[in-house]
């Protein structure tokens, strides 16, 4: 059995579910784009190839496999993009939550059934129909909950709008011992400079108390600078709109003092180093041109 256990981003990572990029299918069409920067390199012609993901990765997986952490890799679907298993589900303290997300993703999570045969039943939750949430946009932080949503009345509109202001309040009547804080993020369906898809595309905690962030992915100014008073302006990685772009704030903590990140990612990966983190560097800009990254690669399942 599998005793689910996530507090905080960065605790020592024992489990997680790792997406794969097997099989996953043509090249698909402009109408079939799901966000703005995968809709770019369709049009541009620069889409990734499947070679190219599934040895990025690899290289992940082997990142894992050096740190000691129990890797669970989904059932291959034939013809199905099944890179980011954040997307479909999370973890909170010992619930797993099945995300309400886009009806043509749901056989996504019937794939990871050898983990959810091992979780004891009444620990995997599907919440209300109304409720909108994917894992890209919750995070676990201790006695808080960080949660990125748009509540606009055009909510309906955009593609790119995955957290609505149900899932808020779901969550916070499921962790009434909690503090539920919810960001309200910058959405486009057509420039992916100005779009944050998730929350972990422009904020995401490192360490025990410092954090990567970028202002313009939110929406109101009093809410970023919460981020900032409560992390402290020496603590932050401010990121440009261009390094959002390429998912600078999407890494991936195996600990307190190891990250994972894009080996590319060199203003980032020096400041972490500077910070004393070890930085373990790894390819992924291919994946990235799907507007993901390790972050949304991964769903940990157990942190000690």
């Amino acid at each position: 059995m599998i005793q689910l256990h996530i507090e905080n981003e960065t605790n020592p990572l024992k489990a997680v579910i790792l997406g794969t990029a097997e099989s996953c299918g043509p090249v698909p069409g402009p109408e079939e784009a799901y966000d703005p920067k995968s809709l770019e390199h369709i049009l541009a012609g620069t889409y990734p190839k499947e070679e190219d993901m599934v040895k990025e990765m690899d290289a992940f997986a082997k990142v894992f496999e050096k740190h000691g952490v129990k890797v669970y890799r989904p059932e291959v679907l034939q013809d199905c993009n099944q890179i980011f298993s954040r997307d479909i589900a999370f973890v909170i303290e010992d619930k797993l939550f099945h995300a309400n997300i886009l009806p043509d993703r749901e056989r996504e999570f019937e794939a990871i059934h050898e983990v959810l045969d091992k979780i004891d039943p009444k620990n995997i939750v599907r919440p209300p129909e109304e409720v909108h949430i994917e894992g890209g946009d919750v995070m676990p932080w201790n006695d808080y909950i960080f949660i990125g949503t748009y509540t606009g009345d055009d909510y309906p509109d955009y593609i790119t709008a995955r957290t609505n202001k149900e899932a808020v309040e779901y969550i916070r009547r499921m962790f009434p011992n909690k503090k539920v804080k919810s960001f309200e993020l910058r959405k486009s369906n057509t420039d992916p400079k100005e779009n944050a898809l998730h929350l972990d595309c422009c904020f995401q905690p490192v360490g025990t108390n410092k954090a990567i962030l970028h202002k313009n992915g939110f929406l109101v100014e009093e809410e970023y600078q919460w981020l900032v008073d409560h992390f402290g302006k020496e603590n932050i990685f401010e990121i440009t709109k261009d390094e959002m772009y390429q998912m600078f704030s999407n890494v991936f903590s195996i600990s307190p003092n190891v990250v994972v990140s894009e080996k590319n990612f060199t203003r980032l990966n020096n400041w972490l180093r500077e910070q004393g983190f070890t930085v373990e560097e790894i390819p992924y800009a291919e994946i990235a041109k799907q507007e993901g990254l390790l972050r949304c690669s991964t769903m940990p399942l157990i942190r000690s």
